[in-house]
């Protein structure tokens, strides 16, 4: 008679502390789904930011001396720094949005954010590298295609675009942490591989 009540004084206890262990996890990945969410939203908030600065001081770039005028309409890639900010910029006032509002996270969204930050962290990308080559020829010059520097002359030019071309590549750094945050919560919810079934077929295959 004892030893059954033993036995099930220990079922009991067994049921109870994993029924305590699933509760445990599960606030563990709320708290640290909250956390993530947080995060998020903050690095998104601050993209807009970035973005915006760097499209202001770009818009806003333009210089008249004794040596002619100059302005950031003259040449394509600043035009296309100009668009690629204000696209991102938009993109994460509206995915901040979403992402601040506390619900579960469904896969076709996953899905989307993950496609749709690769796609803008690949656009601001190309943006920084395209001024970055157009300010070092406009500071340095290329002799084989007797292009002179052009900062000598504008130089408060030059030091706009500096301004705008570093915001720019801090939004890269930022886009690049959000696109490891979406894969994250995409990839996480597929299970791993059952290392049960893999050993079976192992199993089968070796005794064949």
């Amino acid at each position: 008679m004892d030893k059954g009540i033993g036995v099930e004084l220990a079922a009991t206890r067994s049921s109870f502390d994993m029924r305590n262990s699933v509760v445990d996890d599960d606030e563990d990945l709320e708290c640290k789904d909250s956390f993530l969410r947080i995060v998020e939203t903050f690095l998104r908030l601050f993209t807009i930011g970035l973005c915006v600065t760097a499209l202001v001081i770009m818009l806003k770039n333009s210089e008249e001396n004794e040596y002619g005028s100059v302005a950031y309409s003259d040449l394509g890639a600043f035009r296309y720094l100009v668009h690629a900010n204000g696209i991102c910029a938009g993109y994460s006032l509206f995915s901040a949005f979403i992402v601040a509002m506390p619900r579960p996270s469904s896969m076709p969204r996953a899905w989307a954010f993950f496609l749709l930050d690769q796609v803008l962290t690949y656009i601001i990308l190309a943006a920084g590298a395209v001024l970055s080559e157009v300010l070092y020829l406009a500071e340095k010059g290329l002799a084989t295609a007797a292009w002179s520097s052009v900062c000598g002359s504008f130089g408060s030019f030059c030091h706009r675009i500096k301004a705008s071309l570093a915001i720019t590549f801090v939004a890269v750094i930022c886009y690049i942490l959000l696109s490891l945050i979406s894969s994250y919560r995409l990839f996480s919810k597929y299970d791993a591989p059952s290392q049960v079934n893999n050993s079976n077929k192992d199993i089968a295959a070796f005794n064949g």
